[in-house]
């Protein structure tokens, strides 16, 4: 059992394991940034609604 252990052991070793590659960033497109400055927008535009509400009070 003991030998049995070891040799799992020993196949389990890093050489099987690959190597990590990074990945390369890529360009945002046109339609990433299209939906990304709306956001911004809306998102602008919420916090001036709620600065607006709560300075009512």
């Amino acid at each position: 059992m003991r030998v049995l252990a070891i040799l799992f052991a020993g196949l389990a070793a890093p050489a099987f394991a690959a190597g990590f590659d990074r990945p390369i960033p890529q360009a945002q497109s046109a339609t990433a940034e299209f939906w990304f400055g709306l956001g911004s927008l809306a998102l602008i535009v919420a916090l001036v609604v709620v600065q607006r509400l709560v300075s009512r009070r």
